[in-house]
């Protein structure tokens, strides 16, 4: 039996959790819930073990000087909570780690003994992956769960996955068989300019989350750091021909692909969303992920993202492809689902 002390009565906790490497591309999962540690000044409650579960030849520890004191952190798994407050309190805990190396099974176990033993009612994974879809339109983001009832009711796709999978699958597994509701969200980030960080893919999942569980998240400057880093990247591809073309080509047939969502229901969300941010708060500069043509109004400060390789460059499977994801994300084998 897991015992904690100092960690006060939950309201409503979600678990949401994210896992830097195979199924974090360009970090923009783990970057969404180190966002939401830094805005809502987290409180770290636990750590996993490192010996456990972590190979230190693959995941080395870093050493650091504290003063004239030399200090080693190693790889882990950290657990903490954020209380939120407003008209609707809700509560999260929120699990920010490394893949493990090792022992996945006892891994997520001990995640779901947290879980249980804070009164978790939710598990939310979040993930990112490579994908065909260019970095000028809003960026996919796929809900899927494994339970049937579960993605009746909260809008999600019922995964029909099967090949290899990362640690992101093997916890939403874990929770289901565990009698824990549990849902993971993927971002599909654009394979020509993977290197993170992504600030778009981060915002993305930020804003999906919002409305999954329904709770108002600060961006803080999320909104310019993704009007910079599209804008850069902008420019870089603008450099070279081949680049541009075949952004172009993505671009088309994303916007063909996408013909169909521009019902009345999506138009009347997006709308929805626009009014609440405009209200004002915390994260209103932006809405629903969507950081399209808006991104290239005026002149910005320019960060350094990635240059875009060639189109055929590199694998491009960082992660777990959702099943039933079009929208621009990549459906060929070396492109993973959960």
């Amino acid at each position: 039996m897991i015992e904690l002390e100092g960690v006060p009565e939950l309201v409503d906790p979600v678990m949401v959790a994210a896992f830097e490497g195979w199924n974090d591309a360009g970090d923009a999962a783990s970057s969404a819930v180190a966002h939401l540690d830094k805005e809502w000044k987290g409180e770290v409650f636990a750590a996993l073990d490192a010996e456990d579960y972590y190979d230190f030849q693959v995941n080395r520890p870093t050493v650091w000087l504290d003063g004239g004191t030399r200090k080693i952190t190693w790889p882990t798994t950290r657990l903490s909570v954020v209380r939120v407050g407003g008209a609707k309190p809700r509560d999260l805990v929120l699990v920010r780690g490394i893949e493990p190396s090792m022992r996945w099974r006892s891994f997520c176990n001990e995640i779901l003994g947290f879980a249980h033993e804070l009164g978790v009612e939710l598990v939310v994974v979040l993930g990112a992956l490579l994908g065909d879809t260019p970095h000028t339109r809003p960026v996919p983001v796929s809900g899927v769960t494994s339970d049937p009832d579960l993605a009746r009711t909260m809008n999600l796709e019922e995964t029909r996955y099967e090949g290899p999978t990362g640690i992101v699958g093997v916890l939403q597994e874990a929770c289901t068989h565990a009698g824990v509701p549990a849902v993971s969200l993927w971002a599909a980030v654009p394979h020509y300019v993977s290197q993170p960080p992504n600030p778009k893919a981060t915002m993305a999942l930020l804003n999906r989350l919002e409305d999954l569980i329904d709770l108002r998240i600060p961006l803080g400057e999320l909104p310019e750091d993704a009007r910079a880093w599209q804008l850069g990247v902008d420019q870089l591809a603008a450099e070279d021909s081949e680049v541009a073309e075949y952004v172009q080509t993505l671009e088309e047939a994303r916007d063909t692909a996408d013909l169909p969502e521009a019902s009345g229901e999506a138009i009347a969300r997006e709308f929805e969303r626009y009014l609440q941010r405009r209200d004002g708060g915390p994260g209103h500069a932006t809405e629903g992920g969507d950081a399209g043509p808006f991104l290239r109004e005026g002149p910005h400060e320019r960060t350094k993202p990635p240059y875009p390789p060639a189109a055929d460059a590199g694998p491009r499977a960082a992660g777990e492809k959702p099943e039933g994801e079009d929208p621009g994300a990549d459906s060929e084998e070396d492109s993973e689902e959960d």
